[in-house]
């Protein structure tokens, strides 16, 4: 990866590329009581001591106005190439040590749950992810992940005339190439995904009745 006046011991990375085809809406800009999903990511992973947050994915002027970020925004390099494409953009632009990632529609997740993650992934030194999940991601920025994005991008673009979202690469496949761990997962809904309106009205009613 190369190295930039960006560099930092770890980057927080909020993934907010997705199309939200099923859900119907920006799920970025969903809101959990009075914050954005968006917000609310990106204030999780101040709580872990991130040294820089972006946020992975295109959101227009008006919309990164109005919320009021105090990030920056990094648009996909390669369109539609899914999680994996977004880390790569982001490491095109940044040096970080490590990155701690987040997926926007986690309306439950906890900085309790991310800080566990990212202290398993600071002291075994390997790509961290709970159970079954494998995002929220612990994922340092090392040799074996620079070969890995350096090929699958490189043979991603040359052949652009297929679907990239079709042939980009997954999270599954990345952490088969770089050392791993998981973790006992958090509580079941702790993890909780927020795909469709069905869903998020789900959600909805469990952090209102918790009060998470």
């Amino acid at each position: 990866m190369k190295a930039t006046k960006h560099q930092v011991e770890c980057l927080g990375v909020v993934l907010a590329g997705g199309l939200s085809s099923r859900m119907g809406e920006n799920k970025a800009m969903l809101r959990r009581n009075n914050t954005s999903m968006l917000s609310f990511s990106k204030n999780l992973l101040l709580q872990c001591g991130v040294d820089q947050i972006v946020v992975s994915g295109g959101l227009s002027l008006s919309q990164e106005n109005n919320l009021g970020l105090n990030a920056e925004i990094m648009p996909d390099k390669i369109e539609h190439a899914g999680p994996v494409g977004g880390i790569y953009s982001v490491l095109q632009q940044y040096n970080p040590k490590a990155l701690l990632i987040l997926p926007v529609d986690l309306p439950l997740m906890t900085a309790d749950a991310l800080n566990k993650l990212k202290t398993t992934g600071e002291l075994s030194q390997k790509a961290s992810y709970f159970d079954d999940h494998h995002i929220p991601l612990y994922l340092p920025n090392n040799a074996f992940l620079g070969m890995f994005l350096s090929k699958a991008f490189t043979t991603l673009t040359e052949n652009m005339g297929d679907s990239s979202q079709k042939n980009a690469p997954s999270i599954k496949k990345m952490l088969l190439q770089v050392p791993h761990l998981s973790i006992k997962s958090p509580q079941v809904k702790t993890l909780f995904n927020s795909n469709t309106p069905t869903q998020w009205q789900e959600a909805q009613r469990l952090f209102n009745l918790n009060s998470v």
